[in-house]
């Protein structure tokens, strides 16, 4: 197999194929997809890479693994609320994957789409085959049954492409621009939740008293007319981008997911801007915090700016 990758790759790279090519036993499902961590795919791609020994073959051949620990290799969490007639979630600080145990249809990056094999759930666990994970997260997903070595890619931004991948191709929907009065009652309503507990994949607030990234920022913008849709990746698809220099109370500030290129178009987090260099958004402990844009952590993974306002 021939490939591109980095020159400091090759060596790592020709390790790993030499590996697959001495245990016939392994297989990768592929697909186009940028570098990540900690070891390197066929392909030439870094990607997450951990051991499983809860893996099992079933009667008609095809391995299966538990998908929690798989999502968590590059990082990414999941809630499993399937139990309660809920989906499980997958994602780093707001949901980009949910599906159902036995329903081979899920929403992956936004979009239906079908897998290959349906995840049934065994032992209490959610299991999946390493070719519907990989159709599931659009990225490349490596196997070995005789080791339980598992590799994961960092997804990539190929599922954006179509129809969002323009920043002028999203949708309108500016309804008006707030005064100085309606943007000192924003950051006022907004700040009101300071502390409220983050639980990813949150329910109504009305509900649960909690908030995840992007139901915290569809809860604010609620109350000033704005009914946004309720995951990030969605919220990105509304108004238009702005620039740092042109950034205004009220406008949404999308964040990449850590430990991927920041040149990825998928986000991960949001949060709003509320002036003087900061934003509020909600992630982890304390839950609703206020950060600085410009400095520290998150000016590190910003993606960009959009006005909806």
């Amino acid at each position: 197999m021939t490939t591109n990758r980095p020159a400091k790759s090759i060596a790592a790279a020709t390790l790993l194929s030499i590996a697959i090519i001495a245990n016939t036993a392994c297989s990768y499902s592929t697909s186009d997809q940028k570098p990540k961590v900690n070891t390197v795919t066929p392909a030439g791609s870094l990607s997450g890479s951990y051991y499983e020994k809860a893996s099992f073959t079933d009667s008609q051949g095809k391995y299966w693994i538990p998908l929690k620990p798989a999502a968590a290799s590059i990082g990414y969490r999941m809630k499993d609320d399937t139990s309660s007639g809920g989906y499980a979630k997958i994602g780093y600080t707001d949901v980009m994957y949910m599906l159902h145990p036995d329903s081979t249809q899920v929403f992956s990056l936004g979009q239906k789409i079908k897998l290959p094999d349906a995840p049934v759930r065994r032992n209490g666990q959610i299991y999946i085959t390493p070719t519907s994970l990989s159709k599931l997260l659009q990225t490349e997903v490596g196997w070995n049954p005789r080791t339980g070595e598992i590799n994961v890619a960092s997804p990539s931004d190929k599922g954006d492409t179509e129809g969002t991948g323009n920043p002028e191709a999203a949708k309108p929907l500016r309804i008006q621009s707030l005064s100085a009065a309606d943007s000192s009652q924003l950051v006022a309503y907004a700040k009101k939740f300071l502390g409220v507990p983050y639980d990813f994949g949150a329910g109504p607030y009305e509900e649960t008293k909690r908030f995840d990234c992007s139901s915290f920022t569809r809860h604010v913008f609620k109350k000033f007319g704005v009914d946004l849709p309720r995951l990030a990746k969605d919220q990105d698809n509304l108004g238009r981008r702005v620039s740092r220099s042109e950034l205004e109370i009220g406008d949404l500030i999308f964040f990449t997911v850590p430990g991927r290129f920041e040149s990825d178009a998928i986000p991960g987090h949001v949060g709003i801007y509320i002036g003087d260099g900061k934003f509020i958004h909600t992630w982890g402990d304390p839950g609703v915090q206020i950060s600085d844009l410009d400095s520290g952590y998150w000016s590190n993974v910003m993606l960009h700016m959009q006005r909806v306002l």
